[in-house]
């Protein structure tokens, strides 16, 4: 069988593989209610729109969507955990549950796979999606006092620690650390890993994915694209690649940057184009399937998916763009010393 690791790079070897796109609409459109939301865990705060917790309370609802994007075409599918850890959590009074959210999270999307291989034989993995918190290391909230901070390096780490052990434990893949708008969050995300890593004795692969605050490719820490793979290149992951920030039109050039810098796979899952004056996003699945096919012909991804705006139909007309396209060779760097301020600085041999 070979490790997760192994079996993901050797599909990605033969094809460009599909990911899913996000569960937020799809939620909504489920219509439920500030007490399906709620279940029966006893919360005392209204519960409507954590969608993390729907994981727990009404599990039927995410696997139908998991379901719709199997059916799509989509072989790498995350979990419905953007928002389940303690921090973000807090802001509904549910930080005790984030363990049984994670695990139910994670046994959802194993579950869907495994009914979904069983009948076509076709690989699928779980990738058990961490989000950045709403909470930044880099950065002081407060504008009259540069140093402060509402968290510390450690505890955002230890937030991470207790997510990522649920994921895993719920039958997660691979850790996605997703959405890095502050690259010493990722470092904090990281590091838990690590720690779990060794703690459990067993490799956990990491995926990381990194999202632009403005168009000229930096995140809001101030990293560009090539400095932020220096900065976690380190790390090793599998992956490594950029989500949401734009749709595919936007985030093009900076994809075509790290393909040529990452010597990992490159997942790349754009919005489905930029929000319109209402903060919705109309692109049809078809424009987009169009812009992120040039990628493919160029030989610049190994996976595709949808970010903020997708749904199944994104995921679809995807799939179908990109088949057969060749998938990206991974390239083999030169052995230079590469460093990162908030710029990339190469030392050569």
């Amino acid at each position: 069988m070979g490790s997760a690791r192994e079996r993901l790079i050797e599909a990605a070897a033969k094809a460009i593989l599909i990911k899913d796109g996000p569960y937020g609409t799809a939620i909504q459109n489920a219509k439920l209610g500030a007490a399906d939301y709620a279940g029966e865990t006893g919360l005392a705060q209204d519960q409507k729109g954590n969608n993390d917790l729907v994981n727990l309370t009404q599990p039927q609802v995410i696997r139908a969507i998991c379901d719709s994007y199997i059916a799509a075409g989509a072989t790498v599918l995350a979990t419905n955990t953007f928002n389940a850890n303690r921090i973000s959590q807090a802001d509904y009074g549910a930080e005790h549950l984030v363990r049984e959210i994670n695990v139910s999270a994670a046994k959802i999307i194993r579950e869907a796979c495994a009914d979904a291989t069983a009948k076509d034989g076709k690989p699928r993995f779980v990738c058990g999606a961490m989000g950045p918190t709403n909470k930044t290391l880099s950065l002081s909230p407060n504008v009259e006092d540069p140093g402060y901070r509402e968290v510390t390096f450690d505890e955002v780490k230890e937030v991470y620690r207790e997510q990522a052990a649920a994921l895993i434990e719920g039958g997660a893949d691979f850790i996605l650390i997703e959405t890095v708008f502050d690259t010493l969050n990722c470092k904090a995300a990281i590091m838990a890993v690590k720690e779990l890593e060794a703690e459990q004795g067993e490799a956990i692969p990491l995926m990381i994915s990194l999202t632009l605050t403005d168009l000229s490719g930096r995140n809001l820490s101030g990293h560009t694209v090539e400095a932020f793979w220096y900065a976690v290149r380190h790390a090793k992951p599998v992956t490594i690649g950029l989500n949401c920030s734009f749709g595919a039109d936007q985030l093009r050039p900076h994809v075509q940057l790290l393909s040529g810098i990452a010597d990992a796979l490159l997942m790349a899952y754009p919005n489905a184009g930029l929000p319109n004056e209402l903060g919705e996003y109309d692109e049809l699945p078809e424009t987009t399937a169009a812009l992120v096919k040039q990628w493919a012909e160029g030989g610049k991804v190994n996976i595709l998916g949808g970010c903020c705006g997708s749904t199944p139909q994104h995921i679809a007309a995807v799939a179908k763009a990109v088949e057969g396209c060749a998938p990206r060779p991974v390239p083999t760097l030169a052995p230079d010393m590469r460093l990162a301020g908030l710029e990339p600085f190469t030392i050569a041999a």
